[in-house]
């Protein structure tokens, strides 16, 4: 079972270094995907309500028979649940499929900014953190006006964002945001599928000089420049793997050719535009 370090968080917590996404997986498969996941050393679990599968992810942890305070469980508020009382009725219903007490971590998951409700869903999870519902709270596919915003006029920065992100798709702006603020940069799809990252030569060419898979090296680029990545396999050996990123470096030279593979915002999807319900 791999040792995953972990990372602070500026609320002062901490959250493991790599992490399982679940977006896609549902039902009695799920949930066997989920157990044996935990089972192999998975502590960060990422779901979401609009993902449908809380309740696979609340059995997987039942099923994995791993103590719920060694686990760190995340969701996040969908569009249709942002507003005031409406947060709170979304994250109650999650905690619900869950099956459990608390979260960890809630994000708000898209800032649908044509609804101009993100700032009220803000105001609601801090209310939500004091009641203990949840231990922490951050925002994904945020940029740094909207954070900004949320910091203005409450005082409280989100301790994580969690944005698409790998090599291919760096963020390098958003990032250095992220860093300045001391807000942890979490990556969804770190393994770029829609982008063949994997199948990049580059890639390959080093897998094979240091002896890892492709998605072992995509993976520790994401840790070694400072990333929580959440990959997601529906192969339970694969999902094992991908936590096997601890015991080995990518050289600067390495990380630098990494680097390149960077196209800017040809594939991002513009949180300005991009909404979800």
């Amino acid at each position: 079972m791999a040792d995953i370090p972990t990372l602070e968080l500026l609320d002062g917590g901490r959250i493991p270094a790599m992490g399982l996404g679940t977006s896609k997986h549902k039902g009695v498969e799920g949930a066997a995907l989920f157990a044996r996941a935990i089972e192999d050393g998975y502590r960060l679990i990422d779901t979401a309500a609009q993902y449908g599968n809380e309740l696979s992810v609340g059995q997987g942890v039942k099923d994995s028979r791993v103590e719920r305070e060694q686990l760190f469980i995340t969701t996040k508020i969908a569009g249709g649940d942002q507003g005031t009382g409406a947060t709170t009725h979304g994250l109650e219903g999650s905690l619900r499929r869950l099956c459990v007490d608390y979260v960890d971590l809630t994000l708000i998951h898209w800032p649908n900014p044509s609804r101009g409700l993100y700032l009220q869903t803000w105001e609601e999870l801090i209310k939500l953190r004091e009641r203990g519902l949840t231990k922490h709270i951050g925002v994904s596919n945020f940029l740094p006006h909207q954070i900004e915003e949320l910091e203005a006029q409450t005082g409280v920065l989100p301790v994580l964002n969690q944005i698409q992100l790998s090599p291919i798709i760096a963020r390098k702006d958003l990032r250095s945001f992220h860093a300045s603020k001391a807000i942890v940069t979490e990556a969804w799809r770190p393994l770029g599928p829609v982008e063949n990252l994997l199948g990049q030569v580059l890639v390959e060419n080093i897998a094979s000089e240091v002896g890892k898979s492709p998605a072992q090296v995509v993976l520790r680029w994401a840790v070694q420049s400072g990333i929580l990545p959440i990959p997601v396999s529906s192969k339970p050996q694969r999902n094992a793997e991908n936590l096997q990123v601890f015991d080995f470096e990518l050289s600067d030279d390495h990380m630098r050719a990494l680097d390149l593979l960077d196209t800017s915002d040809r594939f991002v999807w513009d949180p300005m535009s991009h909404e979800e319900w």
